[in-house]
């Protein structure tokens, strides 16, 4: 390769600047052209929510990077407002628009980066251009124009992460907020008795939350829901999903991939050899099921942008590493994170898992301030490999999920995780911290020490002639319990062995350490009997998710 290589790029945002800082950095005299047809580079497009409210209180904090600070700095020739509009692969070069001057001209290339990005979606209905969106400082600078107006009233269309994000940020400019939702559940990269944790907390601080329900027209002042109901909304939001771009991809003759997204090899190269494309228009390999998927996440974009100007320069390039679909959000002190596949996903494929629950403090519960997190951890049973994972609390949640994603990145079994050596003192974690805990439950499991029923099964247990006992106080018991539930308190347990024999029972108390205890101790004296996994803590977090029940939880 020529020292003298041309390299165009389109799309100056995550992927796109990642490689073309990269590529000066490994090659001082390459020519490097980045085309955004947008009127900005290199902004922070995940900070653009919290700009609404004022957290992120100057607009020009979300400005990393200018074209002429680029151009001091790294030498790169970056033209905003300059859409490509064609590629022509034989020829090496492409057709730009100055979308200033409305001229037309073309450019030619040694090599070329796709970052064309995912644009939202907008459900085709009457009044959908009143609909805002967050993309870009375009969008932002549309929306904070229309809340300097008279607002009261806001609809989110949408209770993904970026739906929760727009909210909060509206809420705390002291709009009245409605989420509108299309699913059954909140956050759908959860599963529905985690999700609920966030649902109650969005409730208590005054949000509406509408399931199972969507927006069928928008009127100047309010909205018309699929039900017949109208609500008030000075503004709309649409945050329910984005679609790779693929438009230029598929004019040039490129492959497109089964989900949709522009199908790569594992260095990011396209059907062209000349042609790379990353970030969010590009398919990834599922780290869990090896297949394709869409995984629209700004730190794959970057290491993409990274591994391509590693090929172009003729450096070392790592293969790309599958994703995970990592993500977290916040709502003021509640935190939701996930990662891999979720129960409902897996047991869709037909997969053979197992799951735990668990409610750990953050940190030492004898030291003040203690938060309660709900941890839900997804295991191969025959591998003992994790397949996903998911948190909900306040502190410490994602302190424990990047734990876990390491874990799964290098490919720890999940018993293993009751070996690692993590940092403790009382303000900062447990001497067996909620990562350690989740590795002793899932050996006690895997070595058949214990059983474990889930929440959603103990219905169905109940009706076919199983006994379940509360192990918990009477006081417990009586604040909150499973229907068809008895109280025999652990303590008391060994007094009452000789009326449970030949009874397949099923013990709970209220997170599932104490039906540990009580399990074990029935099961030396013969009794076959299971735990309720994660406690009446998960069971009551998956009742309230199955009845859409906005009541806020509380773990002790």
């Amino acid at each position: 390769m020529s020292r003298s290589s041309k390299t165009v790029i389109i799309g100056g945002v995550a992927g796109g600047m990642s490689a073309a800082t990269r590529l000066r950095r490994l090659d001082e005299a390459a020519e490097i052209i980045v085309l955004e047809r947008g009127g900005y580079v290199s902004f922070a497009n995940c900070g653009l929510p919290y700009h609404l409210s004022g957290i992120i209180e100057n607009r020009s904090s979300l400005l990393l990077q200018t074209p002429q600070s680029l151009a001091s700095r790294f030498g790169l020739d970056v033209r905003v407002k300059n859409e490509v509009i064609g590629i022509d692969p034989v020829a090496k070069t492409v057709t730009v628009v100055d979308l200033d001057a409305g001229s037309e001209y073309v450019e030619s290339y040694d090599f070329l980066v796709l970052s064309p990005g995912a644009s939202p979606i907008i459900p085709s209905i009457e009044g959908a251009d009143r609909a805002l969106v967050l993309r870009d400082i375009e969008d932002v600078d549309r929306a904070m124009s229309a809340l300097s107006g008279t607002v009261k009233t806001a609809v989110v269309m949408g209770a993904g992460y970026i739906g929760i994000e727009v909210a909060e940020n509206l809420h705390l400019r002291g709009l009245a907020v409605t989420i509108v939702q299309r699913g059954a559940q909140v956050l759908s990269a959860l599963d529905s008795e985690m999700a609920s944790y966030m649902q109650g907390k969005l409730e208590a601080e005054g949000i509406t939350v509408l399931l199972q329900t969507e927006v069928s027209k928008i009127h100047s002042t309010s909205v018309l829901l699929s039900d017949g109901t109208h609500i008030p909304a000075d503004l709309v939001f649409s945050s329910i999903g984005v679609v790779p771009e693929t438009t230029l991809a598929v004019n040039a003759g490129l492959t497109i991939g089964a989900r949709g997204g522009i199908l790569v090899d594992d260095f990011q190269r396209t059907s062209d050899p000349s042609i790379f494309a990353v970030g969010d228009a590009v398919e990834k390999v599922d780290a869990i099921s090896g297949d394709s998927r869409l995984a629209t996440l700004a730190g794959l974009a970057n290491r993409h942008g990274h591994a391509v100007a590693n090929v172009i320069t003729g450096q070392h390039a790592v293969p790309a590493s599958a994703a995970l679909g990592t993500a977290i959000v916040s709502f003021g002190s509640v935190t939701a994170a996930s990662t891999g596949w979720t129960e409902k996903a897996l047991r869709a494929q037909g997969r053979e898992i197992r799951v735990i629950h668990s409610h750990p403090a953050h940190h030492a519960g004898y030291y003040p301030g203690a938060e309660t997190m709900h941890v839900k951890l997804i295991v191969d049973p025959h591998s003992d490999l994790i397949l996903g994972a998911q948190g909900v609390g306040g502190a410490g949640v994602d302190k424990r999920m990047d734990v876990l994603v390491t874990a799964m990145f290098a490919g720890l079994t999940a018993s293993s995780l009751a070996q690692l050596e993590l940092s403790y003192a009382p303000q900062h974690g447990s001497a067996k911290d909620p990562i350690n805990m989740l590795g002793y439950v899932n050996r006690n499991i895997a070595e058949g020490l214990t059983q474990t029923v889930q929440w959603h099964e103990i219905q169905s247990l109940l009706e076919s002639g199983s006994v379940l006992i509360d192990v918990r106080t009477e006081a417990e018991h009586d604040a909150g319990h499973i229907p068809g539930g008895i109280c025999i308190p652990v303590d008391t347990l060994r007094d009452h062995v000789g009326s449970l024999a030949g009874k397949n029972v099923i013990v709970h108390c209220q997170v599932g350490q104490r039906g540990h205890t009580a399990a074990r101790l029935l099961s030396q004296h013969g009794i076959q009997v299971s735990n309720l996994d994660g406690g009446y803590l998960t069971w009551q977090a998956g009742s309230l998710a199955s009845h859409s029940q906005p009541t806020p939880l509380k773990g002790k």
